[in-house]
Formats: C-alpha cells, structure tokens, sequence
C-alpha cells in the first residue's frame, strides 16, 4: 500500500480546534474526511474528546486510520460514507453533541500516488477518479454518456479551463480508457499559446483531470451539504474548519461563513437590545476565532518546503457563540 503523506495545515487545525473540544467536553470530534486520520492523530496528541467520529467514503483511507489510531484513549467510530452523509451518520450512532468539526477537501496523497485509481496523469492507469472504488461511474464511463456540450459545460464549471470548447470534442472523439491517453489528447487539443502560457508549472491536463473529478464525486454538491448541515450541528462553544484547495472550493465556504458571522440588523425602534436578544437566543452568531484570520489561514513557508501539497491550502473556521441559532438556507 501507498504510504499516506503528512495532513495539511495539521498545526493549524489543532489550534483553531483543540479550544472547542476543551471547552465542550461532553462533545464528538467529527473528521468527515478523516483520510489516513492526520489530523484526527494531531488533534488527540494535543486533548481527549469525548468520542471520536471519522468518515470517509474510501475504505482503504478507513484502514490506515484504524491502525493509525488503535489504541486511543476514547470511543472512536469509522464510519464508510460521503462526507455529505456524517449528520445521517452521527444519528445512526446516537452522537448530539459535536464540539470540533474538520473537513479537508483536498484528494489525498494515496489516491494520487496509487496510479490504479486513476486520479493523476503522471501514471498511466485505468480512467478511474472515484473516491469510493466500490460504488458509482467511473470518470471513462460517464464520459461515454456526455455529449461535447455536456463535457464544455463540466471543464468550464469545474475546471475553469478556457479551452474547454476545443479540448471537449478532442476527447469525446477519442473516447480516452486511461489516465496517459487523456492526458495526451488534451494536450495535443489545446492551442499552442495556451500551452506556453502553462509552461512548465502546470501540465495542460490538470484542470481536465480536476473537473473530471468533481464531476464523478459529485465534490461540489456535497460541499454544499457539508456547509449546511455542519454549523447546525455544532454545540455551544463548538468550532468547524474547512480546509480547501481551490477557488472553486474556497469560495462557498467563505461565503456560507461569512453570511453565518454576519448579524441580522435590528429595527432601532425594537424594545429589546442586541445583546438581550442574543441572550434569549433569537439570532445567530458565528464568530471567527481570534486565531483564524479573515482570510483564512495558509501553510508557512517551512511547511510549504516539507509538504508541496500544502502551498494551496487554507484553513476556514468558525465558531458557534449562541444557542438559539437556526440555519438558512445558503442559497
């Protein structure tokens, strides 16, 4: 088995987290995207929660982490699910409370260097991409049903790739089985100019291959259910972070959050004061912790040595202050 690679932003996490779960003792500490469990391991290196909840939709990461953190000096629950699906999950295991919430949005470093599972063109391998190997489409299969407006569609939305119009018959032609021949076509598709732009710092196939992803694993619809449900099930005094890699990540969590930390504006003429309503819980108020800039946190330049997958990421949170809260809708 591919060695799993050191978590992202792991001394981060521990700081915007390790208050919440002090400070809520009776609460769950919840990975939905627990991976090989880093920042699971990093957080009970520093504090003992309650109970311990990962999930994970792939099972060899569920593996790792099981023997990564056997032994633990809590209840922990390994859960094979969509991270989309953890408050479904949580109720199965009977779990109210949640104190610290993490989810790492990133690919992980052994779907990407285990060349069978089809994620990256540095090997050539089976036209793959599913987080799960044991359920869903693969990426050659749902590329066999798209027509070249569907596919122009998914590399503009999902990869922001200009060329979209040009690579996306380029592929439904060929009808690409693995990694290497996707790679090659879209290559040799896009223009000249486009591909001197790239250089040497990205090869022309990176946002064909994240689009493609997203699409098969359905990335952005389960975000958008991870921003939703996260916040309501977070306890008094309890924090979730979300780390992302890209603007087509970074963006809804920044704007969820940052509708969640805004207060409603009061009617001068109200009887009652902001602070006596909020008292009462009749509103909503996340604030962002003092150690969590506005802008998120990002990897040092030391960890960005240590760790080239790091130079992308950052770290959002926030934190539940008032009982009373009820969720809107994002949208």
């Amino acid at each position: 088995m591919v060695d799993f690679h050191e978590s992202v932003l792991a001394e981060a996490v521990v700081t915007a987290l390790v208050p919440a779960i002090d400070s809520v003792p009776e609460g769950a500490l919840v990975d939905v995207t627990c991976g090989a469990g880093g920042h699971t391991a990093a957080l009970l290196a520093r504090c003992t929660p309650n109970r311990v909840v990962l999930v994970d939709r792939d099972p060899a990461a569920l593996e790792h982490a099981r023997r990564r953190l056997h032994g633990a000096a809590c209840t922990v629950d390994f859960c094979h699910a969509p991270f989309a699906d953890f408050a479904a999950e949580l109720d199965r295991l009977g779990v109210g409370t949640v104190s610290a919430l993490i989810a790492d949005l990133g690919v992980s470093s052994h779907q990407l260097d285990t060349a069978e599972r089809g994620f990256s063109f540095r090997a050539d391998a089976p036209l793959d991409m599913r987080m799960d190997p044991t359920r869903g489409e693969t990426a050659a299969a749902r590329l066999a049903a798209m027509t070249v407006d569907e596919l122009v569609r998914v590399l503009r939305r999902y990869g922001e790739e200009a060329e979209a119009a040009r690579i996306a018959p380029a592929i439904l032609a060929a009808r690409p089985q693995t990694t290497k021949v996707l790679a090659e076509v879209v290559e040799q598709a896009m223009s000249a100019r486009s591909r001197r732009a790239l250089g040497k710092r990205i090869h022309p196939a990176t946002r064909t291959f994240q689009a493609l992803r997203i699409l098969v694993n359905g990335e952005l619809d389960q975000l958008d259910r991870l921003l939703e449900d996260g916040p309501a099930r977070l306890a008094v005094g309890g924090r979730m972070g979300v780390i992302s890699f890209h603007s087509l990540e970074d963006r809804p969590v920044k704007q969820r959050f940052a509708k969640l930390c805004r207060a409603p504006k009061l009617p001068a003429s109200l009887p009652l004061t902001t602070a006596e309503l909020e008292a009462r819980g009749f509103r909503a108020h996340f604030g962002v912790p003092a150690e969590i800039s506005r802008k998120g946190v990002v990897a040092d330049e030391a960890e960005r040595e240590r760790n080239p997958r790091s130079r992308s990421a950052r770290l959002r949170a926030i934190e539940r202050l008032h009982p009373g809260w009820a969720p809107e809708p994002s949208a």
